[in-house]
């Protein structure tokens, strides 16, 4: 699989990371105005020009920008080089950028100690994310900490107060970062839901396991001292050296001191338990199946020893880490073409969303999955093709089992509500946009982005990785 490099292509045809393909240059549906820079501030004492019946020169040219107030649809056109895209401020609760040195394919939301169902404002959130520098000897595993969050400064109509709502900044978010150094690119991370435990695939294939508790301890205890071996991960090699992307820590109460599932680019599977003693132990044959690379991998919310499997054959298989041989027990086509991602819904166990290379993106019910033993065919339950570049990444709402967050390729994220009906009469009001599915809530522009994930503890928050940094948002619309 090629990679984006540290520094992204610019022109359409360049190959882009992490299961995407070539794309076109593309923007965000959002469009606010545009501030004129370049108004004339001075006045001439010696030419007197007579105005119109507008009161306005016609023959001087004010400078002022042309604005298209035409809603902008990704895929759909490319724009101008003189033309710029900026996000409608009125459409987000929240939303900042972050800037970090090397770009970030894969990240991961780690579990605080801040409360669950975090509303207020400034927000914080903690994230581990893996680098792709220039070189590779630059390369890191980072434990970040975003703090001052600030909602959106909303423009109150018809008030001329001058007084500041002390909840309605714009400050710049505060960035506390930890380096963990590892000399190679990281292709996925993926955080224990159990502790403050991490696992990252690098390139070469190998495993990395790191313990954080040191380095989220000391974002919030000043002075805290970091010792050398807390940097120091523990390496399972058992993919001797072919790349892969999946990885997977099991959810279950019962695998609380850590279970992964790891797939490479030869279709292997492996499951790896963490004993008592803090080392792992893997099974020694690897889990088969695919005839092309393992993409993704996601363990049951419900089920101990049950995941899912994602590959660039297009199918999507479901394995029994207890089965022996060590084979798949289901498996259904959901694709002509890779599929890249796939999301377990964690409030409702049956539905599976995929997202694949066409740009097509598929919620399925597990329940008719059986059917494929008889012959019989299995149908998505929703199917979307409103993205017409390859899907790079994909996520259920941690509690809504009909809201789903979706990056693509065309560099958007965007929010759907699979619970809107077709025969509304409301639904079918898409602002005189054409070719909007009225189950599309919200779309956001992210250069290149690459994973996107919603903040568990603080509902309705969406944090996406791209080119340029970490994007962190909150709409309207969730």
């Amino acid at each position: 699989m090629s990679k984006r490099p540290a520094e992204p292509p610019l022109s359409p045809g360049s190959a882009l990371k992490n299961r995407s393909r070539e794309t076109s240059e593309t923007y965000p549906s959002e469009m606010g105005d545009f501030e004129d820079n370049f108004e004339d501030e001075f006045e001439s004492d010696s030419d007197v020009i007579e105005a119109d019946a507008n009161g306005e020169d016609p023959g001087e040219d004010d400078g002022k920008m042309e604005v298209d107030q035409q809603v902008y649809m990704p895929s759909r056109r490319q724009l101008a080089k003189d033309e710029i895209l900026e996000p409608d401020p009125s459409a987000y609760h929240m939303l900042h950028s972050v800037n970090v040195s090397w770009p970030c394919l894969s990240f991961d939301v780690l579990q605080d100690g801040l409360g669950d169902e975090r509303r207020g404002y400034p927000a914080t959130v903690y994230l581990v994310a893996g680098t792709q520098a220039a070189r590779a000897r630059d390369n890191e595993v980072t434990v970040m900490k975003l703090s001052g969050l600030h909602r959106m400064a909303q423009v109150k109509p018809d008030d001329d107060s001058d007084e500041d709502d002390e909840s309605d900044t714009e400050d710049d978010p505060i960035l506390e970062s930890r380096s963990l150094p590892l000399p190679a690119t990281t292709n996925r991370v993926r955080a224990s839901p159990h502790a403050a435990l991490a696992a990252s695939m690098a390139e070469s294939g190998d495993i990395h396991v790191w313990d954080l508790a040191p380095h989220m301890a000391s974002f919030d205890t000043p002075g805290t001292t970091i010792a050398p071996s807390a940097n120091k991960p523990t390496t399972l090699r058992m993919h001797k050296h072919t790349e892969g992307y999946a990885l997977d820590w099991c959810p279950h109460p019962r695998e609380a001191a850590g279970k992964l599932v790891t797939g490479d680019n030869d279709g292997h599977i492996f499951v790896s338990t963490r004993r008592e003693d803090g080392g792992w132990a893997t099974t020694k044959d690897p889990f088969r199946g695919h005839t092309g690379s393992i993409e993704e991998l996601q363990w049951s919310p419900s089920e101990r020893h049950v995941f899912a499997s994602a590959s660039s054959d297009g199918t999507v298989k479901i394995y029994d880490a207890r089965a022996s041989p060590r084979s798949h027990q289901l498996s259904v086509d959901v694709s002509s073409s890779d599929v890249n991602v796939t999301s377990w819904c964690r409030s409702v166990p049956h539905l599976l969303s995929t997202g694949a290379d066409d740009g097509v993106w598929a919620v399925w019910d597990l329940r008719t999955f059986p059917n494929t033993l008889q012959g019989g065919h299995v149908s998505a339950t929703a199917s979307f093709t409103f993205h017409q570049q390859p899907i790079t990444s994909i996520e259920f709402h941690p509690t809504e089992d009909s809201i789903v967050a979706v990056a693509s390729a065309d560099s958007t994220v965007t929010l759907w509500d699979l619970s809107v009906e077709l025969d509304d009469e409301e639904s079918r009001d898409t602002g005189g946009v054409e070719d909007v599915p009225p189950q599309l809530l919200f779309v956001h522009y992210c250069k290149d982005v690459k994973e996107v994930h919603w903040q568990r503890q603080a509902p309705g928050t969406v944090i996406a990785t791209g080119a340029d940094g970490f994007s962190v948002f909150k709409t309207i619309s969730v």
